[in-house]
């Protein structure tokens, strides 16, 4: 990335009834920082490992009814962080637009690809034979991808290809979607301003 660019940071809160989330994030950090207090000890593990292998500053609180369930905490995050990663991204000029990622996590290998192109579309091929890992439930790691990438407005493909072990699943797929974003986010000022015959995206 050329040093003639500016950082891309956003800041982004969202309070409902049901939960009270602030999110910062800088996509072009000198150096990774991260902090996530979500009350979901394995989704901060998960948001730990996309910030890390993202190459992302981030930092998520939330306050949320989990003594319902985990539902509004997990789709409320997702959303605020997508919101946040589309506000850091302005007008996406130089960046590569497209990223894709193969990761293994021991017998799990899961593959995440991604298009910045301003248009939704998610698509998560991934089974889990146990219904909770932590105090995370697995039907939210599908639910997670899709609230982020509505709100990111992107098309978000993930496919974990084979693996037995659930936690190894679900960390494939957030590294995987960290390493993919990360090369899609990546820009070099002397490309195109913005990578589409469209003239924006």
């Amino acid at each position: 990335m050329s040093t003639n660019l500016p950082a891309r940071t956003a800041s982004v809160t969202r309070t409902t009834n049901e939960t009270d989330i602030s999110v910062s994030v800088n996509l072009d950090p000198e150096q990774v920082e991260y902090e996530h207090d979500t009350g979901i000890g394995f989704l901060d593990h998960m948001l730990d490992l996309f910030a890390r292998h993202g190459g992302f500053s981030t930092d998520v609180y939330c306050e949320g009814d989990l003594y319902v369930d985990d539902h509004h905490t997990t789709e409320d995050i997702a959303i605020t962080l997508g919101q946040a990663f589309r506000e850091a991204l302005g007008d996406k000029a130089h960046i590569a637009r497209y990223g894709h990622a193969y990761v293994p996590m021991d017998e799990t290998l899961a593959r995440s690809v991604v298009d910045l192109s301003g248009r939704f579309y998610c698509h998560v091929e991934a089974d889990f034979k146990r219904s909770m890992v932590g105090d995370l439930a697995t039907e939210m790691v599908p639910h997670f991808w899709y609230s982020f990438a509505e709100h990111l407005r992107c098309n978000w493909h993930v496919t974990v290809l084979y693996g037995s072990n659930a936690h190894h699943k679900i960390e494939a797929i957030f590294k995987s979607g960290a390493r993919a974003l990360r090369a899609a986010v990546r820009r070099d000022a002397a490309q195109d301003k913005v990578l589409s015959t469209k003239g924006r995206i």
